[in-house]
C-alpha cells in the first residue's frame, strides 16, 4: 500500500496530465453528489474516472521506464510512448462520452437540479 501511495504521489507531483485528470475527476464526483445521479450512472462515472487514472499511471510507468534506459532515443521507444498516450486518450474520450450521457440530461433540465 505504501508503494502504491508513493506512486500516486509521484504522478501527482511530476505529471501535469495526472493533476488535470484528478481535478476533473473531483469535479465529476462533485456533480454526481450535487445532481443526485442514480447509482448505476454514478458507477459508470466512477468506472470512467478509474479507467482514465489507471491509464495515466500505466502511461507514466512506461514513459519513465523507457526514459530510465538513458539510451539514445529509438523509434520503437517513441512508438511505445505514443501508443501508451493513445490509450489514455481513448480512456479520456470514453469518460467524456459517459459524462455527456450522464450529466447532459441533468444539466439541460436546469431547474430540476436537486441541490443537496
Amino acid at each position: 500500500m505504501r508503494f502504491a501511495l508513493q506512486g500516486l504521489a509521484f504522478a501527482w507531483r511530476n505529471e501535469r496530465n495526472m493533476r488535470i485528470h484528478l481535478c476533473l475527476a473531483l469535479a465529476a464526483l462533485l456533480l454526481v453528489a450535487l445532481l443526485d445521479v442514480p447509482l448505476v450512472q454514478a458507477l459508470f462515472v466512477l468506472l470512467s474516472i478509474l479507467l482514465v487514472l489507471t491509464g495515466e499511471l500505466f502511461n507514466t510507468a512506461l514513459e519513465k521506464t523507457i526514459d530510465a534506459t538513458g539510451a539514445k532515443p529509438h523509434p520503437l521507444a517513441k512508438a511505445a510512448k505514443d501508443c501508451a498516450a493513445a490509450a489514455v486518450l481513448l480512456c479520456a474520450l470514453f469518460a467524456v462520452v459517459v459524462g455527456i450521457a450522464v450529466f447532459g440530461p441533468l444539466i439541460l433540465e436546469g431547474p430540476a437540479w436537486r441541490w443537496k
